[in-house]
């Protein structure tokens, strides 16, 4: 079972999440914080696997209270429940320390799939997310750079169902979505993620997908 902390600003919300959660057995919610300084303090006694951050909070927010957790608790993994979808605050939530991002009003059943996704070691993102994300790569440009060399897949031993499966990573597909649009199960496109992770060198799928924006390839 995957132990979480919910914190948050708002007692309705993390009354409302906390409930939603509780009906699912992969999961449960050790504490509830409703800021960023009342969870530093309840991690002095409790140890979740990871965190449900939201952004906005009086006093310290979100991103900074993910900095400041990430220094102390390196091992706790943190994913972003925010309303917002702002490129400036995905970018400073990711640079912050989060390994994911979800807006509020994904369905409880996809908020759980994307903590199990995270705690295998990937970085599940709402679509939305994953798009803006996007963008953030794409408008990044390399100062004092007037050429940029591209690596061609066959440089890192791609195949081409591999391709295939980073281009559905980008559009914020789950296992099961990019399972269910190639015709292959769920546990295969696990295992083609984690070798794409391999010949990549990289840990998550927001990494995999920079190399592959950087690259050209989606």
């Amino acid at each position: 079972m995957i132990t979480i902390g919910l914190v948050d600003d708002n007692p309705t919300l993390l009354r409302n999440i906390s409930q939603n959660l509780s009906i699912f057995d992969e999961v449960e919610v050790i504490f509830k914080a409703n800021g960023g300084h009342d969870a530093l303090d309840k991690l002095n006694n409790h140890h979740p696997d990871m965190l449900l951050m939201d952004i906005e909070m009086p006093e310290m927010d979100g991103i900074e209270t993910t900095r400041r957790i990430k220094e102390l608790f390196p091992e706790i993994k943190i994913m972003m429940l925010s309303v917002l979808d702002r490129e400036d605050k995905i970018f400073e939530a990711i640079k912050a320390g989060a390994s994911g991002y979800l807006t509020k009003d994904e369905k409880p059943s996809k908020i759980v799939a994307a903590i199990e996704e995270l705690m295998e070691g990937g970085a599940p993102m709402s679509p939305t997310i994953a798009m803006k994300t996007l963008q953030i790569l794409r408008n990044q440009e390399i100062v004092g750079q007037k050429t940029e060399s591209y690596e061609s897949p066959e440089f890192y031993n791609l195949t081409k169902r591999e391709i295939e499966i980073l281009e559905k990573v980008a559009a914020g597909l789950t296992y099961n979505q990019i399972a269910d649009q190639l015709f292959i199960s769920a546990k295969t496109a696990r295992k083609h993620i984690e070798n794409i992770y391999q010949k990549l060198h990289v840990h998550s799928k927001l990494e995999a997908v920079a190399v592959a924006q950087k690259n050209r390839w989606v």
